[in-house]
């Protein structure tokens, strides 16, 4: 068995890092806040008895489908969310290519799988002491453990070898970067958190698009009097709620709330938090949301459907939906689609509205090999985000977090997300990737049933706070 457990220190002890990106946008600068918490080991093995138990227990079914691993040594082993549409196809391009160039005598096998199952898949293959050559992720605390599991390899020597400190983003390097040494290369998206919403239906309402909270919600009003869903929302995954959650919190109270809560210094008990679960639940209330919004399924697509038969009118999702969309149908969402960033709260005037939510690369891949067939996995790596394939995948509407990428962007949606991001002062990464595992779950977990009123705001935050005091105090 191996150990896939870790124990972070409170970030008190780590400075925040600020990642200027004052190249990327026309002279502009960005600031993106990652911070990195550090593993103390002291745990370790009481960690793995409590996770492994709940890993083998809780899911022993899904572990028939741990499969994948390579068949010969030539083969390279590639793991990853990219399972439909405009994804797949840029990864089956990208496979595709490799295999037919490439003079390593190693070729590429993709094995995609559906994001929720994925997660519980390579937890599973870890836990079993099994992992695949290579494998995406969503970096942050879930990278740490691959690292301290021994799964995740330090690529520094090799990534610095090669044109990739030069040709992606800083910001996305450092979110591939663990105590100075670089473990994952990013290769998907830049994705930030906004509204898509169909501009038909705008139009025929006379609705304009809203730039503050109060205006979003005359637009949700006027729309529920015409029986139309507000927002699209399948909420049975869980993260997909955190999207109005984070930003409602964000716009709130800026980036410094959870921060604080994070160190120690603050509580996710702070009135920030309380106001977007309350907000959520008023939302509930007043129709904003379909029925049984947390049975339905963002994997099956049940969120877009309502988009696409005109039963909602928007929802707040990452800006890989762009994509989605366009896969599922691109006349109707050339024809339909709009997005706007997340409205200023105008209860905080003070606040910078211009941060958004997200992460520059959204997958990253890390590596379980060494020698020649690594060498092989880091050129797959670096095709992947190579000239022709950040082409290939703006086409498809993918902004892959290379420098200059913006000239690519050649459709008003992708423009408008580019904007965001190139006013943007800061980016919060995703709750879900940023905190410990246990919080993150707590977080899911309690905002759930905040969406299906079972639980009030405070519960659910209370829930939240007891589980990162518990995480700091065995720190």
């Amino acid at each position: 068995m191996c150990k896939i457990y870790k124990k972070w220190v409170s970030i008190r002890t780590k400075p925040t890092f600020l990642y200027n990106l004052d190249s990327l946008f026309n002279g502009k600068c960005i600031f993106v806040m990652i911070r990195f918490l550090h593993q103390n080991t002291n745990r370790r093995d009481k960690q793995m008895k409590k996770r492994l138990i709940s890993a083998l227990l809780g899911t022993a079914l899904a572990a028939t489908t741990v499969c994948g691993m390579s068949a010969s040594a030539e083969e390279i082993t590639f793991w990853n969310v990219q399972a439909e549409g405009y994804d797949l196809e840029i990864i089956n391009e990208a496979v595709e290519k490799f295999n037919s160039t490439t003079e390593s005598g190693y070729t590429v096998v993709n094995v995609p799988t559906q994001n929720d199952a994925y997660k519980e898949k390579l937890v599973i293959a870890m836990s079993s002491g099994e992992c695949p050559d290579m494998y995406s992720h969503w970096s942050g605390g879930p990278m740490i453990e691959y690292i301290e599991s021994g799964f995740a390899q330090d690529i520094t020597e090799q990534f610095n070898s090669t044109d990739l400190p030069e040709r992606l983003m800083p910001a996305s390097i450092s979110q591939a970067t663990y105590n100075d040494k670089i473990y994952a290369v990013p290769y998907n998206d830049i994705s930030i958190s906004g509204i898509y919403y169909n501009k038909t239906i705008f139009a025929d309402l006379g609705l304009e698009v809203p730039t503050t909270i109060g205006e979003l919600e005359a637009v949700c009003d006027t729309l529920v009097e015409n029986g139309i869903v507000p927002f699209a929302l399948a909420n049975s995954t869980k993260w997909t709620g955190s999207m109005y959650f984070m930003n409602l919190a964000t716009r709130y109270g800026g980036l410094e709330p959870f921060e604080k809560a994070v160190a120690g210094e603050g509580s996710f008990e702070d009135e920030c938090f309380i106001w977007a679960g309350e907000k959520i639940q008023e939302w509930v209330q007043k129709g904003y949301f379909p029925e049984g919004v947390n049975a339905l399924s963002e994997d099956d697509g049940q969120a877009r459907q309502l988009l696409y038969t005109g039963e909602a009118a928007m929802t707040c999702i990452g800006s890989w939906y762009t994509q989605t969309i366009k896969s599922d149908s691109e006349e109707f969402f050339d024809e339909n689609i709009g997005w706007f960033k997340f409205p200023a709260y105008e209860g905080a005037p003070d606040v910078d509205d211009s941060i958004i939510v997200g992460t520059v690369g959204d997958n990253f891949i890390s590596f379980n090999c060494e020698g020649e067939k690594l060498d092989a996995a880091i050129e797959f790596a670096s095709l992947l985000v190579g000239d022709e394939m950040v082409e290939f995948a703006a086409e498809r509407g993918r902004m892959k977090p290379v420098n200059g990428v913006e000239k690519n962007a050649t459709e008003p949606v992708t423009q408008a997300i580019m904007e965001a991001v190139s006013n943007a002062s800061s980016i919060q990464l995703w709750y879900d990737q940023y905190l410990p595992p246990a919080v993150a779950n707590a977080h899911l977990d309690g905002l759930q049933e905040v969406f299906g009123l079972t639980k009030t705001p405070a519960e659910a935050q209370a829930m939240m706070q007891e589980a990162m005091e518990a995480y700091n105090a065995e720190s």
